[in-house]
């Protein structure tokens, strides 16, 4: 088939379709124009798809056809119905899809933080390496535990959140080069590594774990969501499978723009329990138990809710009507 002159033949009624579509109000006759062009601009579409899936033309006429269709057949769902979509079924989906991963990317964080933990710990020449003798000291006396306080703890818990957020967003969005989330991973487990390093060669590890899992346990586990969504684009680039590149990542994309989104909330929590339970005077059982608390509510509502969904066919992505993949069948 000839696109050109396809294209040509059938431009005034999708100038048309369009032109009814973005009208403010229509006429009787105007709304049957409507789902008459519809119908045939439907079948048009099928016909380009076919032969040129991924042209200007497929995607123009598919948003097109979508703002029609919303015309004649109203608003989806009022703004409560699609919140409560999102936080009971999109967000602990696409959390859930990535569960696997996730641990994957908090196993590699642990054996590389153990092995650099256990290097400065065990080594004197590798602590000598990374701080002298004065530094480390104060470090383990001062510095690391005043972090924690030196700041009112709201101001401390908002910034922490800013940072953590930052830190997550970078992962997801840059995780398609495929370079971005090893570096990640890398460098937070090497800075947790020494640090660790440093209290144990002073024979004060019970200090760093009182201060680092209270928070660290939920914070750390965000860190490895966002890591895991990174991978997934990158990977979906790498492997599309049946689906072509673009298609994949598109995909990919939107549903982890979704746990993006999750993942705010996500560090939020934990930046409320780093600015105030951290530097706390509760008992250190009590601080760790608030900790694990958080994490277990985490996994929780992932597994309650997430895995249901899943299993359902939910991904965290658009309807495949909002995204513009499928037409309704006229």
């Amino acid at each position: 088939m000839d696109m050109d002159a396809f294209s040509a033949v059938n431009a005034d009624k999708w100038s048309r379709l369009h032109e009814l579509a973005y009208k403010g109000r229509l006429s009787g006759p105007e709304a049957d124009e409507l789902l008459t062009l519809y119908q045939s601009t439907s079948s048009h579409l099928s016909l380009i798809r076919s032969l040129a899936p991924e042209s200007g033309l497929s995607a123009s006429l598919s948003a097109t056809l979508a703002q029609a269709r919303t015309r004649f057949t109203g608003a989806r769902s009022n703004v409560m119905e699609d919140l409560a979509r999102f936080f009971v079924v999109a967000l602990p989906a696409a959390f859930y899809r990535l569960t696997w991963l996730t641990l994957a990317c908090g196993a590699a964080f642990v054996l590389i933080g153990a092995a650099y933990a256990l290097w400065i710990g065990t080594s004197p020449e590798a602590l000598r390496a990374v701080a002298s003798e004065a530094a480390a000291k104060q470090y383990v006396e001062e510095d690391f535990i005043d972090y924690y306080s030196e700041n009112p703890a709201a101001s401390f818990a908002g910034a922490v959140w800013t940072n953590n957020a930052w830190i997550s967003a970078q992962a997801v969005a840059l995780g398609i080069t495929g370079v971005w989330v090893p570096m990640i991973l890398f460098s937070n487990a090497q800075g947790v590594g020494i640090a660790a390093g440093i209290f144990a060669a002073a024979g004060k590890s019970d200090v760093f774990y009182s201060y680092i899992l209270p928070h660290g346990l939920m914070e750390l586990t965000a860190v490895f969501i966002a890591c895991a969504a990174g991978l997934r684009i990158f990977w979906a680039m790498v492997s599309p499978g049946p689906r072509t590149r673009g298609r994949a990542v598109a995909e990919e994309g939107r549903s982890l723009i979704t746990v993006a989104l999750g993942l705010v909330l996500v560090l939020f929590v934990s930046g409320l329990v780093e600015g105030f339970v951290t530097p706390s005077a509760l008992p250190v059982w009590a601080k760790i138990a608030i900790g694990a608390a958080v994490l277990a509510a985490y996994w929780l509502y992932v597994f309650a809710c997430g895995r249901p969904a899943y299993l359902a066919g939910e991904c965290g992505d658009l309807r495949r009507e909002d995204a513009g993949y499928s037409e309704i069948a006229v």
